[in-house]
């Protein structure tokens, strides 16, 4: 996973939480960095999993509750650090169509040891798209944050129902209507 997953994840914490909580995930964690994370390196995903879990122990906020929020703060970050790359987009729509074959590709440039999830997505109405989230890290919940603050982004009222499609939560559909 890449660092800048992990190095926006610990700013949040500080960020929200105070830099002793940030620092107490950190030293809770069996972890081959100590915490040092760079934004271009790459990390174990297990890692991020691990200090999510700690996060939840400590604060008493559910994982996914934790990884929802950490998906709305994401998206802020996706916009400063590739403004080009959504700012094309002048509708929510448009935008999640192009994240599996635009957006996944430049970032591939970028980081060609990037894994990244797969997004389907399929027009239903002129006002419905359904999203399908495939990844073996399961972050469903990361991605329905991330798709709530586009909406917010785009200044579009929506209603978007997440279900996992397996048990595992490694496929996740999305039924967006604005």
């Amino acid at each position: 996973m890449k660092g800048i997953v992990f190095t926006e994840f610990i700013e949040l914490v500080e960020d929200k939480f105070g830099y002793e909580i940030s620092d107490q995930i950190i030293s809770s964690i069996d972890s081959e960095t100590n915490g040092v994370y760079t934004a271009v390196g790459t990390y174990r995903y297990t890692e991020m999993i691990d200090l999510v879990q700690e996060l939840s122990k400590i604060t008493n906020i559910e994982e996914s509750d934790l990884l929802y929020i950490y998906g709305k703060h994401f998206y802020s970050v996706l916009i400063s650090s590739y403004p080009g790359l959504i700012k094309q987009h002048d509708n929510m729509f448009s935008f999640f169509e192009s994240i599996d074959n635009h957006i996944h590709k430049e970032v591939r440039k970028l980081y060609p040891d990037a894994e990244l999830p797969t997004i389907l997505t399929e027009i239903l109405e002129d006002n419905t798209m359904r999203l399908i989230y495939k990844s073996k890290r399961c972050m469903g919940d990361f991605a329905l944050g991330l798709l709530e603050s586009a909406s917010t982004y785009y200044n579009i009222n929506s209603d978007i129902n997440k279900k996992n499609i397996t048990q595992s939560g490694s496929e996740v559909e999305f039924i967006i209507k604005i």
